[in-house]
């Protein structure tokens, strides 16, 4: 039965986690991941900063091979990176297990990342690939996907569904709202930049779903 798990690893041994050492205040968001022959290239959304040079603070990592500022909103940048897979790390390891990846988020505390399995032997399976390569992640939580969630919630992950949820019992959607963004982002442990994030995500998911159930590809 398909699995979902979430990890955390310290944010320096994740890929881009470098970037925290010069900018301790931002989120790190992972948008897609593309695998080309020989590198991995992730899109990903940096926001909470105004620095000129944001491609600059990625590039003492180890394994990044190219950095391209592709688009900038306000405070918050898409970037293109490129990276060899000769450079173990987490991602490369996701390619090398072939489990996707759903979501990441990371800030200068630690990476929180969701991933999806065909079954708990795919993410075991990935966890003993990172013992051998010592990448020191750490398992918060696994379950199997119910069919009721396969129907109505594939595309969302728990820690979506815990932001979703959190905000509407505590009227975040009420009109005027109940509690702020950084409010529930106290509560979860989490930035309000990640809270914004995983709103934005599982709304998005939610709609996307609902939508094709009413308006099915012919």
């Amino acid at each position: 039965m398909a699995t979902e798990a979430t990890f955390t690893v310290p944010s320096d041994q994740f890929p881009l986690g470098t970037v925290f050492q010069r900018l301790p205040g931002v989120t790190v968001e992972l948008e897609r991941i593309i695998p080309a022959q020989d590198v991995v290239i992730p899109y990903f959304w940096v926001r909470g900063t105004d620095v000129d040079d944001i491609e600059g603070a990625f590039l003492d990592h180890p394994g990044v091979e190219n950095i391209h500022l592709v688009d900038s909103v306000a405070d918050e940048y898409l970037l293109r990176v490129e990276w060899t897979l000769e450079y173990d790390g987490v991602l490369s390891t996701l390619m090398e297990t072939g489990v996707p990846l759903t979501e990441a988020v990371g800030t200068s505390e630690q990476w929180t990342f969701d991933i999806r399995g065909d079954d708990r032997r795919d993410i075991a399976a990935f966890q003993e690939r990172c013992r051998e390569l010592d990448i020191p992640i750490t398992l918060t939580e696994l379950h199997a996907l119910t069919p009721i969630e396969s129907e109505v919630g594939t595309a969302l992950t728990d820690t979506q569904q815990e932001a979703l949820v959190l905000a509407y019992e505590r009227g975040y959607f009420n009109t005027p709202r109940d509690v702020t963004m950084a409010d529930l982002g106290d509560e979860l442990g989490i930035s309000q930049q990640a809270v914004a994030s995983r709103l934005r995500r599982g709304i998005s998911s939610i709609l996307g779903s609902s939508l094709a159930e009413l308006h099915p590809l012919e």
